[in-house]
């Protein structure tokens, strides 16, 4: 790379750095904080679940919140409403964590080839993510699912296939911009294959932008797997999720209120805790914002 190009570059690095170190609001702390929670919940599951998820005691049925060795209460069989939540928040993060990265990998790749090649294999992309994008994700997975059955493996690849195409559309133009700028032209000069190009020197330049989206589209994978198991085509018992106990406690609304509403609020206050760190992220990164 040219002296030109490598102190283009700097600048960039340390303002995207600097940006970041800026004094973070209060609410993205607590954001932040939290979602730091539930990945130290989902890594720990196993060390701090009190019962295992099967575990039935039938003496303390509906047991309510508060009752000493059952905090969270307990459901219909007996078992720990805690424990659950806790390999609920497992399950439900490995889903959409797989399905996100499946999708911002597969939607980038394909917005660099039609980038790179343009012509007809760029119209392919284009028509085949406006189709996605058309197309009724839901009722495609409910078919999925009902034909083909479920699975964890089955579930992250259909949930990855959710919002490729945003990807596809933000690295495609932000791959042409970047390739009419002068250090990709100067790293093809000096006769950098187009892999190369791509990975070590536009990718990193437009990560920002990605990043941003995959926070926006984390949120929504939650609430969409957390669909399918309500309807009870997600994740299956013994094996539980955030939506596999909503669905589960719905029957029990009036009863047991507290079966429902505990991967209720988790539900509610991750997606909300993503959504608004994207925000803030996107107001620090987005040059036109400031």
């Amino acid at each position: 790379m040219t002296v030109a190009a490598l102190s283009a570059e700097a600048p960039a690095k340390q303002g995207f750095l600097s940006r970041l170190r800026q004094k973070m609001p209060v609410l993205i702390w607590l954001c932040a904080l939290w979602l730091l929670a539930m990945v130290l919940v989902a890594i720990f599951a196993d060390q701090l679940r009190p019962y295992p998820i099967t575990k039935m005691d039938l003496g303390a049925r509906m047991a309510e919140p508060g009752t000493p060795g059952h905090w969270l209460g307990t459901d219909d069989l007996g078992r720990d409403v805690l424990s659950r939540l806790m390999q609920s928040i497992r399950v439900s993060l490995v889903i959409a964590f797989g399905a996100t990265i499946l999708s911002a990998v597969v939607g980038t790749g394909l917005g660099f080839l039609a980038a790179q090649f343009r012509g007809w294999v760029e119209n392919a992309v284009m028509a085949l993510a406006d189709f996605q994008a058309a197309l009724p994700f839901l009722i495609m997975s409910l078919a999925v699912l009902a034909f083909f059955g479920t699975s964890m493996v089955l579930l992250v690849c259909l949930m990855g296939f959710y919002g490729w195409e945003r990807y596809a559309r933000i690295a495609r133009g932000l791959a042409i911009s970047a390739s009419a700028q002068g250090y990709a032209g100067a790293v093809v000069q000096l006769g950098a294959k187009p892999s190369r190009v791509y990975l070590r020197h536009i990718l990193p330049n437009v990560a920002s932008t990605l990043i941003v989206s995959m926070t926006l589209t984390f949120p929504e994978i939650i609430l969409m797997e957390s669909g399918l198991s309500f309807l009870g085509l997600g994740v299956q018992p013994p094996q539980t999720s955030l939506g596999n106990m909503v669905g589960f406690g719905r029957e029990y609304l009036t009863r047991a209120p507290w079966i429902m509403l505990a991967p209720s609020v988790v539900i509610v206050l991750t997606t909300l805790s993503i959504s608004l760190l994207g925000d803030w992220l996107r107001d620090r990164l987005d040059p036109t914002i400031r």
